[in-house]
């Protein structure tokens, strides 16, 4: 049986998720910013046409949002998480293998399905994620990932194609390919896109055609298997589970520069919690933390540190790792400057089942620690908004990130639910 794969790719997601409460927003310029209100992360087709650049500052643009009446929002990551679940949820009714690439794509195996016709297969794809969810998808359809990619950005960028694209023969893929620059190609980075287009290779034909030997020479071995992808072979596996993270960093950028250690401290405590919460979903523990603190480079004196530690035995107990961050920062946080950001990152994973025991300490694995853990994040997942947290968090918040301009999380929170006047 041929290996066949379909890519689903919202379609400007976080402006999407936005139109489906905000109907009116629906064929006007839309930006979403990044953290703080600083760079757009998401534009509309409208919000491109008009000249705003993906990751343009919003200061910079404001001549553009005015003239062209630029809606701008806040991030509402909340809802866009909670959309996404959706979406995902509806695809997995299309296929029993579906890998989950990003918080807005997805790759599904169609194996088996080529008796229903694989371009109307995916106009059924599209059209009921679309029904079920109110997101726009644009699907790309062909026997390897990269060219299912290649295929997807055929559909999104043709107006004609209606959403999908389905490469069927050897002459339709070298025609489409020859109409690709090497630098949209899925693997392909900037810094080798520009060495390839020394040489002479702007296109992905171009680079399909190119000699193994050359390839294996001057690039690498993953070079190689993205163009033998490009030839049809399948050389990247499709993954069911995503594979377990090796570290996790939460860090942000404050809403306001912050002098105070007690703020610092609710900052720290909070990344710690959302990261353990990250680590107790992958049933890891870790076995070393880092905390850093950095001010603005670009205001008065600049100061950045960071301190770490092993953690014997691992953990992934919440409050016994906000302890020890909270003491880590200690060591490196000085009086007299204004700080922009803060973060942490655990690392040194292993399974929490798999712990050697400790002759001083008891593990995490079947510890009333665990237990707990596991009510409060399962509270917390249910109620889908957070509403269990530590009060070493704090409680206002004073230098949480920016989002004046947020919408209201819709679909998880009671008391921000779509109201409809009649």
């Amino acid at each position: 049986m041929n290996k066949i794969f379909a890519l689903v790719d919202c379609n400007s997601f976080y402006v999407s998720c936005e139109r489906v409460f905000h109907p009116a927003l629906k064929n006007k310029p839309v930006v979403v910013l990044s953290n703080n209100d600083g760079c757009a992360i998401s534009r509309s087709q409208e919000a491109k046409d008009v000249g705003i650049a993906m990751g343009a500052p919003i200061f910079k643009c404001e001549d553009l949002v005015r003239r062209h009446d630029v809606k701008v929002l806040s991030a509402n990551f909340v809802l866009y998480g909670d959309m996404s679940a959706r979406v995902m949820s509806t695809l997995s009714g299309f296929t029993p293998n579906l890998e989950i690439y990003s918080i807005d794509e997805a790759f599904l195996s169609l194996e088996g399905f080529e008796s229903l016709g694989y371009l109307s297969y995916g106009r059924k794809i599209r059209t009921t994620v679309k029904e079920q969810t109110g997101i726009p998808v644009s699907v790309g359809i062909a026997p390897t990932k990269t060219l299912a990619k290649v295929a997807n950005h055929i559909a999104k960028d043709n107006p004609r194609m209606s959403g999908v694209f389905c490469f069927t023969d050897e002459k339709d893929i070298d025609q489409w390919l020859e109409k690709t620059p090497v630098r949209e190609i899925w693997g392909i980075g900037r810094e080798k896109a520009l060495f390839l287009n020394r040489h002479g290779i702007t296109n992905a034909l171009q680079l399909k055609n190119a000699p193994d030997e050359w390839i294996k020479k001057h690039l690498t071995v993953l070079t190689l298997r993205t163009v033998q992808e490009l030839r049809g072979t399948p050389c990247v596996t499709f993954e069911e589970m995503q594979p377990n993270k090796k570290a996790i960093i939460t860090s942000r950028t404050f809403a306001h520069e912050v002098e105070s250690l007690s703020d610092m401290e609710e900052a720290i405590s909070s990344y710690v919690s959302k990261a353990t919460e990250k680590i107790r979903y992958q049933n890891s523990v870790a076995g070393y933390i880092q905390v850093f603190i950095e001010t603005n480079p670009f205001k008065g004196s600049y100061y950045r540190n960071s301190a770490s530690v092993d953690i014997t035995p691992p953990t992934a107990f919440t409050p016994q790792l906000v302890g020890i961050a909270k003491r880590l920062l200690a060591k490196i946080y000085k009086e007299g400057y204004r700080y922009k950001s803060c973060g942490v990152m655990l690392t040194n994973f292993s399974d929490e089942k798999l712990v050697q025991q400790d002759l001083f300490s008891p593990v995490y694995s079947d510890s009333p620690k665990q237990r707990l853990m596991k009510v409060m994040d399962g509270f917390n997942h249910s109620a889908n908004s957070g509403q269990l947290f530590f009060a070493s968090e704090g409680l206002k918040k004073a230098w949480y990130m920016k989002q004046s301009r947020r919408s209201k999380r819709f679909t998880t929170r009671w008391d921000e639910i779509l109201e409809i006047k009649i």
